[in-house]
């Protein structure tokens, strides 16, 4: 048992993190996550609030089409987990365009990534 030490906070983690494939297959992803402590994820997750607010609170909110609301799902989805990956165990590059891609092509993913990397800082969580 790892003895607890306050004060010596890591650069990173990282966690395994599966999800079902459309075919019905499970699959795996290592992340390596910025570790941030719960005050600092309450902030970030604060900015990442401010940043979708429209910019003009009074005026009625656009009627997005499916396509334009997948769109910006993929592009928000990819812009938060810049933010909190410092790597992981795929082929491609971690960048913008391949966690669009990422969410694109295989959502559960992206989700499962999110949830994750929540579950770690709020609660402690080894898993899912």
């Amino acid at each position: 048992m790892a003895k607890v030490k306050l004060g010596n906070r890591p650069k990173n983690f990282k966690r395994n993190v599966e999800f079902d494939m459309l075919d019905g297959t499970k699959g795996n992803i290592e992340c390596v996550y910025k570790y941030r402590t719960r005050s600092e994820f309450g902030a970030f997750v604060d900015e990442m609030f401010d940043k979708a607010k429209p910019a003009n609170p009074d005026e009625a909110p656009k009627q997005l089409s499916m396509t334009e609301l997948m769109e910006k799902t993929k592009d928000t989805n990819a812009d938060y987990l810049l933010k909190v990956l410092d790597g992981w165990n795929l082929d491609e590059e971690l960048s913008r365009e391949s966690l669009q891609q990422l969410a694109d092509e295989v959502p559960a993913a992206v989700g499962a990534m999110m949830e994750t990397y929540r579950a770690a800082i709020l609660e402690g969580r080894l898993g899912n």
